[in-house]
């Protein structure tokens, strides 16, 4: 079975059908830049380029990067402040034409990950970190995802922690690999000493160079994995909460 899934970045917006069976793209996906600024129409207009691209005409599963309520955007950190309490599912829906399911980026990969990745079978507290334009977070207990944790936003030396320990910190600051393993350390003990997870997963784009960072991080007591599915977490994880939002239409 195939269901497109779109992930929507600080950075792009990318999307692709995905093959449920396996929990991995059914295509290469197809990446257009996140606009500036990221508007609703703007990002909205660039949500159907992507879809248009495969002449889908499906459902769809779309990420956002906040929180998201009912298919209500409710926060915007690192997108364009219209988002705020907008009905981002009824105009992301509206402008495709088709069925459209809404959730926060980092708890799509998370459910992704959970399913077909390095959190697979994996009981207890498992915390799943989207490092890329911001800090993303998904929290699961015993497999059951707790939605729009956000921890990301924590208070980290005054600031957001995305702010002190994103990759886009790394790159804008042009922090050598040691320097940044060290800040992605700060967070990750600050995280620990509230949640105790028995798992992090770290992911977003940076999870390909894992084995550059996570050796330098020390003093965290959890296990340490780098995401499987890397990069497109996000894509699969939207493919299957549209499914899982089709099944329970279906049922009602």
């Amino acid at each position: 079975m195939q269901i497109f899934g779109v992930d929507i970045g600080g950075s792009g917006i990318k999307g692709a059908p995905v093959d449920l069976d396996r929990g991995d793209l059914a295509q290469e996906r197809h990446k257009v830049l996140t606009p500036h600024p990221a508007t609703p129409k703007d990002v909205a207009d660039c949500v159907a380029e992507v879809v248009g691209h495969f002449d889908w005409s499906g459902p769809v599963g779309i990420t956002f990067p906040g929180v998201v309520t009912s298919g209500c955007t409710r926060t915007a950190a690192n997108v364009d402040k219209a988002w705020i309490d907008m009905d981002a599912r009824g105009l992301l829906g509206d402008r495709l034409g088709l069925p459209v399911t809404l959730l926060n980026d980092a708890d799509a990969a998370g459910i992704a990950e959970m399913s077909f990745g390095a959190g697979r079978g994996r009981n207890g507290t498992v915390i799943v970190l989207t490092f890329g334009t911001g800090i993303g977070s998904a929290l699961f207990i015993d497999g059951k995802l707790v939605p729009n944790t956000e921890l990301g936003h924590l208070e980290l030396n005054g600031n957001d922690a995305e702010k002190h320990a994103s990759t886009k910190a790394k790159e804008d600051e042009e922090l050598s690999w040691h320097h940044w393993a060290h800040r992605v350390q700060k967070y990750l003990t600050h995280v620990e000493m509230l949640f105790s997870p028995e798992l992090f997963i770290i992911g977003g784009g940076v999870s390909r160079k894992a084995d550059k960072f996570l050796p330098l991080i020390e003093h965290v007591r959890a296990e340490m994995v780098p995401a499987e599915l890397q990069n497109n977490a996000g894509i699969v994880g939207a493919a299957m909460a549209a499914t899982t939002a089709m099944s329970s239409a279906n049922k009602a």
